[in-house]
């Protein structure tokens, strides 16, 4: 697409434009519909009449109204102005151009509603999507992805500083065993609340009144939002903000002296006086704030700020407070007889069966459910002190009356009060009380160290190093365990630089927390999480014990863990951190420890795995794993190396096993270049819209609940696995995808070892969603990160589909742990 020579960004624009050439030139188009994707690729059904085909049209501008230099967007109603107005909106004349670039098989399509798949068979499902996505903004849907949203406000939830989240769907063709599906589920997407610009500024910031906002972060905020003057019907996006109140800002206006046929002038007028005197406008609040831009930068054209209204469904892309999330998560859980039926509804409003591109395909939609078989594997029995075996119920269990299978022993500790409002005394007694109640050996603390007061509004880092050089001074040795009481739950910043300082500094392992109400769960949770940072196991599968899980008990077999975390969306520059996680004292598999290091931003693949830094030397992320099984485990070396990789997407699964696999197997020759382990790779993804309901019951499936037949891949081995009680809302499933099984493992046997371990989380008395090294990698990413002070300080988000390649920005290296601590499970 051109417009006057130049290539059009088709974004926003690339749709009117070939609807217009469309309803234009049906005839040379020999009536074909077309579906369009919105940026570069069309596709028809059967060819057009030639390869190459060129129109032109033309579009009438009416979101860009022009004006005289820096005027008023509405200077043209102003007297000396009149002329203007015989004039029609603003036309654009675009050139199309078609040409011919590839032939997909209708038989793909064919070949894919049967559930079988060749090469053409992603590029026909693509076709399909688009197809869809089309559909939706026909409906003047958002589009979000694969994922559509209705501006409707029963669809809006409010979550706190101005912004909605917005319900909507999620709708895309699947290849699967039983044929094309058509995959529908609940969807959200964070917007900008719609209406008066104030309004959402006063909310955004947290403020009272407009006279209150800080305009520098205002000005950040609102560039590129789409805005509505009350004044006239026309969208503008926002530039900036002027430099000078509204009363001050001034414009030249172009007037016209004595009669119509004089001469003009022009005429410096401030926005505010243009507005009153010569609009006849009132404005109530304006004169002191600064002035709304939609012009250019050298052309700025000026709206009071209380003229202004946010259109709606504008995506909010930054990243949500603690608080927003909270609310979200609130506002947009549903029940799954509720998310049934809203499900329902949407796939009815969609009216798919009415899209012509569908039928031509010879593809209608069921408007049922699949039906589909499931299994629900049972639990598996846990040990915990004493000898004492049980099997969990509903995927939980308690240490009520029991003791931990592997208690640790709490000496040569104190205690830092960083200003939380508890008793701290009574908490220690309660401390001690329940830690002998579950088999910990514990200690009196050596002392309790409160903060200063003065000290109380300095900043993070010297609150952090002023209270540890008083634990320092009065301690007779180094502490093997710190309990830190913060004052805040959630987002705490003495967080981070308190970790650093214990676990990277000084090889200390501490636990944190922030006493709201303190009872014996409560107290409970604290201890297991301390227990297993100590080297203790809180339970432990009974099969680990006997030694009897298939494949991995009699032979040595280490667990590996990986995943990688981003920084928030709108913080580019923050380096992403790779964690990987592994398995160490086999046989048993609920030991772990973890290596981190930083890597390029948004690079999705690990690429510190294996690091050369001479012939004899390999700083890589996986020796560290290696050489600390061999040493843990009996100086023996793992024969069998499994796996879990979290947060990739299917685009990126053969990247998986020749970037990530080619380092890990790099790594092994290099320690002994005769060695030849056995690998099972395993993805675990929980961003997809697959959710299972019960037959015939309100309830969520029961955990256990496992599905390998019908809905998962025609060709490659996947399974979902619900293991854990989901207790809110709708359960979501692990869908996990085997890439490579040079073990042998039976089905059975790798889905009973896949459920098993998500039974050896440490951290709770519940069966998780996802195995348990896979969200350790993700909470040691999460830890370690927040050691970082980078400029744009956000929560990291664990990644899905980031960028694959390594960049050549240059990377802060994150401190590495202490000896004593490099192998403990810090990140529990």
């Amino acid at each position: 697409m051109y417009e006057d020579g130049r290539p059009v960004d088709a974004k926003g624009v690339g749709r009117k434009i070939l609807d217009r050439v469309h309803d234009t030139y049906d005839t040379e188009l020999a009536g074909k519909d077309f579906a369009y994707d919105g940026e570069k690729s069309l596709f028809t059904i059967g060819p057009l009449p030639q390869n190459k085909l060129e129109f032109t049209v033309v579009l009438e501008d009416v979101t860009s109204a022009r004006t005289n230099g820096n005027a008023s967007p509405d200077a043209q109603e102003n007297e000396g102005d009149k002329k203007r107005l015989r004039r029609p909106y603003q036309s654009k004349t675009f050139k199309v151009e078609f040409s011919f670039a590839a032939k997909i098989p209708m038989q793909a399509i064919a070949n894919v509603i049967r559930g079988q798949e060749n090469e053409n068979s992603m590029e026909a499902v693509r076709v399909l999507d688009i197809i869809l996505r089309q559909h939706a903004a026909r409906q003047g849907c958002l589009l979000v992805r694969q994922s559509f949203f209705h501006n409707d406000p029963k669809n809006f939830a409010d979550v706190g500083g101005g912004v909605l989240g917005c319900r909507g769907f999620h709708s895309s063709f699947r290849g699967t065993q039983s044929g094309l599906s058509l995959n529908i589920d609940v969807s959200t997407t964070m917007i900008v609340q719609p209406g008066p610009v104030v309004d959402f500024l006063i909310a955004n910031q947290n403020v009272r009144d407009p006279y209150s906002i800080d305009w520098a972060k205002a000005k950040r905020m609102l560039k590129n939002l789409r805005i509505k003057a009350t004044t006239s019907n026309q969208e503008w996006k926002i530039s900036g903000l002027s430099e000078k109140p509204c009363k001050e800002q001034t414009f030249s206006l172009k007037q016209r002296r004595g009669e119509d046929n004089g001469e003009a002038e022009a005429v410096e007028v401030t926005v505010y006086d243009y507005f009153v005197n010569q609009r006849n406008i009132e404005l109530r609040y304006s004169a002191d704030l600064p002035c709304i831009n939609v012009g250019k930068p050298k052309r700025p054209t000026y709206f009071p700020l209380e003229l202004c209204s946010l259109v709606s469904l504008q995506r909010y892309t930054k990243s949500l407070s603690s608080l927003q999330r909270a609310s979200l998560v609130e506002k947009s859980r549903q029940k799954p007889q509720e998310r049934m039926s809203v499900l329902s509804h949407a796939l009815k409003v969609s009216n798919y069966d009415a899209e012509p591109m569908l039928r031509s395909c010879g593809i209608s939609i069921n408007n049922n459910f699949t039906q589909i078989d499931a299994r629900v594997l049972s639990a598996p029995k846990l040990k915990a002190g004493n000898g004492d075996e049980f099997f969990p119920r509903n995927g939980r269990w308690n240490f009520n009356n029991k003791k931990l299978v592997d208690p640790a022993k709490i000496e040569r500790w104190a205690v830092v009060n960083f200003s939380a409002r508890c008793d701290v005394r009574n908490l220690v007694r309660d401390l001690n009380k329940c830690a002998g109640m579950k088999g910990i050996g514990i200690e009196d603390p050596f002392d309790i160290f409160e903060e200063s007061p003065q000290n109380r509004r300095a900043p993070p880092l010297v609150r952090v190093e002023k209270l540890f050089e008083e634990v320092q001074s009065k301690l007779p040795g180094a502490p093997k365990f710190l309990l830190c009481l913060l004052p805040e739950r959630k987002n705490c910043d003495l967080y981070g630089p308190w970790k650093k300082k214990c676990l990277a500094d000084f090889g200390i392992v501490t636990q944190c927390i922030a006493p709201m109400r303190v009872n014996d769960q409560y107290l409970t949770n604290v201890l297991l999480k301390i227990n297993a940072k100590l080297g203790g196991l809180n339970s432990m599968l009974v099969v680990e014990h006997s030694p009897s899980i298939p494949m991995i008990s009699k032979v040595p077999t280490i667990i590996l863990g990986m995943d990688v975390s981003h920084g928030s969306p709108g913080h580019s520059d923050v380096p992403s951190i790779a964690a990987v996680v592994s398995s160490r004292c086999w046989p048993l598999i609920s030991r772990y420890r973890a290596s981190v290091r930083t890597q390029s931003p948004k690079v999705e693949m690990i690429d510190n795995l294996f690091k050369r830094v001479s012939d004899t030397e390999d700083d890589g992320i996986i020796r560290e794993s290696l050489l600390d099984f061999y040493v843990s485990s009996g100086k023996r070396k793992p024969e069998h190396i499994i796996i879990f990789r979290d947060g990739v997407s299917e685009s990126q699964f053969n990247q998986v096993l020749n970037i990530e696999l080619d380092q890990i197997i790099e790594a092994c020759k290099f320690l002994d270049e005769k060695w030849n382990p056995k690998f099972v790779v395993i993805i675990a993804q929980k961003n997809h819209h697959t959710k299972f309901f019960q037959k015939g019951s309100p309830d969520n499936v029961p955990p256990g609940t496992i599905i390998d037949n019908s809905v998962c891949h025609p060709r490659t081995y996947d399974f979902y696995l619900c293991a854990h009680a989901g207790m809110i809302g709708t359960t979501r499933p692990t869908h996990y995808h085997v890439l490579l099984d040079e073990v042998g493992f039976s089905p059975d046997d790798l889905q009973e070892l896949v459920h098993s371990l998500s039974y050896v989380y440490q951290r709770s008395t519940t069966a998780i969603s996802v195995v348990a090294p896979v969200c350790y990698a993700h909470l040691a990413a999460t830890q370690v990160g927040s050691w970082m002070k980078f400029e744009d300080t956000s929560d990291t988000t664990s990644s899905h589909g980031g960028v694959t390649a390594p960049g050549s920005v240059p990377v802060p290296q994150l401190p590495r742990l202490q000896e004593n601590v490099s192998s403990s499970m810090f990140f529990c």
